[in-house]
């Protein structure tokens, strides 16, 4: 009869891990569903203020210049979406793999559970005849032994009766968890489709900024592209950061000599160089890294596409990365060379109007009247 109580004690214990360790990581999961839910209602409640923005333009017939412009923030923002998406797929994969997981162990618990409860009625049953809950109390050798064997019936009787509760309630949990596994299954479907949709709205978009592009003036054109170079220079702040450079020593090897670097965006290649400066395109999420070890001086936060630019010191010299979309330092931190900085953003090519994760490098001496070679440092 210990024995008996031992085992069925040790069952109910079990089944109340098991369900405590079987739900809780859903919440985890939740959280971060939660979350690429929540940035997906921000952007598209940005996209559909830029659509109303777009129809009044064409509207009003605004100049194609603010027609183009005003589409390349759309291109970038539904791209933004497209990606959001796409991670909330991948998150809502990982919920569905984890829940079918705990389903599948719930199960199994619960087919343990009921098996052991038959086997004990079957063994109940076969003994009945011989070892009577009366036999078992008259047989006792005192009245001390006897209250004992009562106790153990009783608590045997209790123990029996948790068992069939918990049987019941981690059936109820296996319904439940594939309830939640159907509507996971259903949002992910949903998604796709949304994820299809957006991307067939970013071609459309695409095919119409250079319509409209094309339809423009040569002025137009011209004000576009120097509009474009402008907002790449970087002088006003890499004067603020020069001032502030005055006696750096992290990096402080570097020179006009430096050469055989590594470029700054991982497996990226240069589109262009001009000057200090070269653009370079990569992969999406492609790491951003510093080209020599140094200190951060800035980082900085474009307050019209969210991207960011880091400003690294080198001893006395400045190097720049614009247009990632996070970082992975701090201002004032230490790097070593090749040291992640953060992530390449999107950026629309205004010729094409493709999407490309690209930044813009920049390298700054410490007078202006030094001038570097952008491309002088990867050779």
């Amino acid at each position: 009869m210990n024995n008996m109580r031992e085992i069925i004690k040790w069952l109910v214990v079990g089944v109340w891990l098991m369900l405590v360790m079987g739900i809780a990581p859903a919440y985890a999961q939740s959280s971060k569903a939660d979350e690429q839910r929540r940035i997906i209602a921000q952007l598209e409640a940005s996209i559909a203020k830029e659509e109303k923005q777009l129809a009044k333009l064409k509207k009003n017939k605004a100049s194609q210049q603010k027609l183009v412009n005003s589409l390349i923030r759309q291109i970038e923002k539904r791209n933004a979406l497209i990606n959001a998406t796409d991670r909330q797929i991948k998150e809502l994969n990982k919920d569905i793999a984890a829940q079918s997981a705990r389903i599948d162990e719930l199960s199994g618990q619960h087919s343990a559970l009921e098996k052991s409860c038959a086997e004990m009625i079957r063994t109940a049953y076969r003994n009945h005849r011989f070892n009577t809950p009366l036999t078992f109390l008259l047989s006792a050798s005192s009245a001390t032994e006897f209250a004992h064997r009562l106790a153990s019936l009783r608590s045997a009787t209790v123990y029996r009766h948790e068992q069939m509760k918990r049987i019941v309630s981690v059936r109820e949990d296996v319904k439940r968890e594939r309830e939640a596994l159907d509507a996971k299954r259903a949002e992910a479907a949903e998604a796709k489709k949304r994820l299809d949709r957006e991307r067939e709205r970013l071609r459309r978009d695409r095919n119409e900024a250079k319509r409209v592009r094309d339809k423009m003036s040569k002025q137009e054109k011209s004000v576009q592209q120097s509009v474009a170079e402008q907002e790449k220079k970087l002088d006003a702040a890499i004067r603020e950061l020069r001032k502030l450079t005055k006696g750096n020593k992290s990096g402080s090897t570097f020179s006009t000599s430096t050469s055989g670097l590594q470029l700054p965006v991982a497996g990226g290649r240069v589109v262009r160089y001009n000057g200090n400066m070269v653009e370079i395109v990569g992969e999406k999420d492609a790491a951003v890294r510093s080209i020599f070890e140094g200190k951060v001086m800035k980082i900085s936060r474009n307050k019209i596409n969210n991207k960011y630019d880091v400003y690294v010191a080198h001893g006395e010299y400045i190097s720049s990365y614009a247009n990632l979309s996070s970082v992975a330092v701090k201002q004032n931190q230490q790097v070593a060379r090749n040291q992640t900085l953060g992530k390449v953003a999107s950026m629309v090519n205004p010729t094409t109007m493709d999407v490309e994760y690209k930044i813009v490098f920049g390298i700054y001496a410490p007078s202006p009247s030094i001038k570097i070679q952008a491309s002088s440092l990867f050779k």
